[in-house]
């Protein structure tokens, strides 16, 4: 028998360099305008942006609601399972679409000091639900984000080394 909620895993990783130093990088993931701007003010996903919230503490949750274009209500919804200062932030988190979750993800982003700057690698492990979301699109998401990372610094000086 075939199920009704069909259930597909995934995973990728990331590198990307910055021209900023590695606690100046983990401060992008953990302080919550820094974060807000790029993360939940920047997605092009979302049509508006109802609400951010972000405590950053291990257990601390991570909030983002909004619409999307086709009027649906959009929440993610993340909570810290591990931080280490300047090196490592351990984050699960699931995404629903108007109550309904399609997906419970894993996101691990490693800060690694690098010439000139610091190098970030994410990766992300998910179950994707019911047909609802696939690997390939959150990847295409993930590499939206560390862009906005980007032209998060470069807004404020910083010109990319990678």
């Amino acid at each position: 028998m075939i199920s009704d909620h069909p259930v597909t895993h995934g995973s990728f990783t990331i590198q990307r360099t910055y021209p900023v130093s590695p606690s100046e990088l983990f401060e992008v993931w953990a302080q919550t305008d820094a974060k807000d701007a790029w993360f939940a003010s920047m997605q092009d996903f979302l049509a508006t942006k109802d609400s951010y919230s972000l405590d950053f503490r291990v257990g601390g949750t991570e909030i983002l609601e909004g619409r999307l274009a086709s009027g649906k209500h959009f929440r993610y919804e993340g909570i810290h399972q591990d931080i280490v200062p300047n090196e490592r932030i351990i984050q699960s988190y699931d995404v629903l679409i108007d109550g309904r979750r399609i997906s419970v993800s894993l996101l691990t982003v490693q800060i690694d000091p690098a010439d000139g700057g610091a190098t970030l690698v994410i990766t992300e492990q998910g179950a994707f639900l019911d047909g609802l979301d696939d690997n390939a699109e959150r990847e295409l998401g993930a590499r939206s984000n560390l862009d906005s990372i980007e032209q998060y610094f470069a807004s404020r000086g910083a010109a990319l080394s990678a």
